[in-house]
């Protein structure tokens, strides 16, 4: 019980800054009083419940949960090459890779701020983007990039070189994709890393970084995030680099086989 109130407390704490801006320019600056206020306020008030209970989901749920999933995958009793006593070798977390993909895909197919994106993506697009495709592009690029976050735990490769190396990746694909998708698929990444993915992510890397010997949950355990946000933006070029070549393919089939058919009845 304590734990709620220290919640409900904190996030009312936290709500103030919000409000006080909100409040502040729209009785300072713009001088005109806020139209239908009981329904504002009921609306704040909705917001404040369900952070409120969202938190303490995390705090009772999620984080534990993302930690002995971790503990129970990298367990000599879970692994039995480690069982053995043999050296640790990366090869031996492949349920850890697997469990990292799986679970990064799926929350980001329920990702709510990704859901409310792509289906405007679609709308101002004129049907371009198909919403359902763009989730998938996205899921696909979260649950790669949870994936090399884990296996660089496992190895302790540097972030900065998979950081590095994906980001030349990027430059490549923004010169030579199509113009209307970069800034989505920019902003792509930070949509995805939300509500949902982030205390599951942010839980997995430590208590990975934790499980593993010589690994230090400082160190090695942040930077599953960044890749998180990268490898989205990849997948979201890659996905209308595809589209845009087999439109290419398609208009250049339709356009060869009239000619050939006035072809043959010339002859």
């Amino acid at each position: 019980m304590s734990d709620g109130l220290m919640i409900l407390r904190t996030t009312l704490f936290d709500l103030m800054p919000i409000l006080a801006v909100i409040f502040g320019f729209q009785y300072l600056v713009i001088r005109r009083p806020i139209r239908h206020l009981k329904r504002a306020f009921l609306g704040l008030l909705l917001v404040f419940l369900g952070l409120a209970l969202f938190l303490f989901g995390l705090e009772r749920a999620l984080f534990p949960l993302g930690a002995i999933m971790a503990e129970q995958l990298t367990s000599p009793e879970f692994l039995p090459a480690l069982a053995e006593g043999l050296e640790r070798h990366w090869t031996h977390y492949y349920w850890v890779y697997l469990f990292a993909f799986a679970i990064g895909a799926s929350t980001t197919i329920a990702e709510p701020a990704l859901i409310a994106v792509s289906i405007k993506a679609g709308e101002v697009s004129g049907g371009i983007i198909n919403p359902f495709g763009l989730r998938v592009a996205v899921a696909v690029g979260m649950a790669f990039g949870i994936t090399l976050g884990s296996w660089r735990i496992v190895t302790g490769v540097p972030l900065h070189y998979m950081v590095i190396g994906a980001y030349l990746l990027v430059i490549v694909q923004t010169l030579r994709s199509p113009k209307f998708i970069i800034p989505l698929a920019f902003d792509s990444g930070g949509v995805t890393t939300s509500t949902i993915t982030v205390p599951i992510i942010a839980a997995l890397g430590l208590s990975l970084a934790s499980a593993i010997p010589g690994r230090s949950p400082v160190m090695d355990g942040f930077g599953m995030i960044a890749l998180a946000c990268l490898f989205p933006i990849i997948t979201v070029m890659g996905y209308a680099q595809i589209t845009e070549w087999r439109h290419r393919r398609t208009r250049a089939r339709r356009g060869s086989t009239p000619a050939k058919a006035g072809h043959d009845n010339g002859d």
